[in-house]
């Protein structure tokens, strides 16, 4: 079903703004990562609207693709020959990689290293120009862990350091709601020692951002979220909103950004449900993320704010318990490399009109 051979050599194309190309990492190889990629990119309309280099492995792919039965036609060329291509989908394969015969569906070493490549490999290529967005498909936390690199509890760390982003933030969107993280990959009992004044104001000031320039919102409205029950209560449940939430937003209030709160957290996201709000800023992960999956789990996405590269990502994990069992519902990633489809055609018209304007 798939079709493989070394695609011809040609010169290097400039970027189509009307079908930017999008870079896609394949995952954990034992995780659902092949699937959902195959199941997005056999849509048909989806194609029509971009093109996708995906960085992985050819022979999981097409065998995936036979496996669920789905058309997925693809050029495969190897990672290190890695250039711009005018054809519609690529499969930069990484065959010096060696999965198992019989793959164990979990975490290990072997499935670390290879996930961690294929990040590595596409993030290269944003920061190079040859691909115009990246979607990354789910990792194993501990995976990378058991690989050695434990630098990085997941993908958006790993893009902070090789893009030399000096402030990051995760965006949740969904067609509901759109949460931004305050503190990220933290264990809870952890969060009270990291609690900074900058750590809630720059996702903040990252959010009200994106909002302007990637969702068309000229004059945004952000919530912030408390830490404690009832956002404190007046520093009668915990004094952090005194401390470093509210300081936090006057600094954002004074570089004019229209922000409110703190909010009980109980309370402020329904009030964004309802319109009041485009964006609510959460100040741990679970605060934020469950009522984005509760309210949104099939077309949640994970937008990484604060980078130099157009990164986007299902808003869900590798699903070991699903994977090779055609059970993987593909809704979220093709959100995510929709999603990664207009910014990068928002990215490209802004500075075809900024190239325009210095003549």
């Amino acid at each position: 079903m798939a079709r493989r051979g070394s695609v011809p050599r040609r010169e290097p194309a400039k970027m189509n703004h009307e079908r930017p190309t999008i870079g896609i990492t394949m995952g954990d190889p034992a995780g659902i990562g092949a699937e959902i990629i195959v199941k997005a990119l056999a849509d048909t309309d989806l194609l029509q609207r971009g093109r996708f280099v995906v960085f992985g492995l050819s022979e999981q792919l097409a065998y995936t693709a036979d496996l669920i039965e789905r058309e997925f036609r693809f050029h495969r060329d190897h990672h290190e020959e890695i250039r711009r291509y005018e054809l519609p989908l690529v499969v930069l394969d990484y065959d010096e990689i060696t999965m198992p015969a019989a793959m164990e569906r979990g975490p290990s070493r072997i499935g670390g290293q290879a996930s961690m490549a294929f990040c590595e490999g596409a993030i290269e290529a944003a920061k190079n120009g040859l691909v115009d967005a990246i979607v990354t498909a789910p990792i194993s936390k501990t995976s990378w862990h058991q690989a050695g690199y434990r630098k990085y509890p997941g993908h958006t760390e790993l893009l902070a350091d090789k893009c030399k982003a000096r402030h990051v933030a995760m965006m949740f969107v969904t067609p509901q709601l759109r949460v931004a993280l305050a503190t990220i990959h933290v264990p809870l009992m952890e969060v009270r020692n990291r609690f900074t004044i900058g750590c809630v104001f720059n996702p903040i000031e990252l959010a009200d951002t994106a909002l302007r320039e990637w969702f068309g919102l000229p004059r945004p409205r952000i919530a912030v979220a408390g830490l404690n029950p009832h956002a404190g209560e007046g520093g009668a449940f915990g004094e952090e909103e005194g401390r470093v939430i509210t300081p936090a937003i006057t600094m954002a209030k004074e570089a004019g950004i229209r922000v409110a709160g703190p909010f009980p957290a109980d309370t402020i996201f329904l009030k964004a449900l309802e319109g009041r709000y485009d964006c609510v800023v959460a100040m741990y992960h679970d605060q934020g993320l469950i009522p984005v999956k509760l309210l949104g789990w099939k077309q949640a996405v994970n937008l990484t704010l604060g980078l130099p590269i157009i990164r986007t990502s299902p808003a869900h994990g590798v699903a070991f318990d699903i994977a090779g069992k055609n059970r993987a519902e593909a809704d979220s990633m093709v959100a995510a490399i929709e999603l990664a489809i207009d910014l990068a055609v928002k990215a490209a018209a802004k500075r075809k009109a900024a190239r325009a304007g210095g003549k």
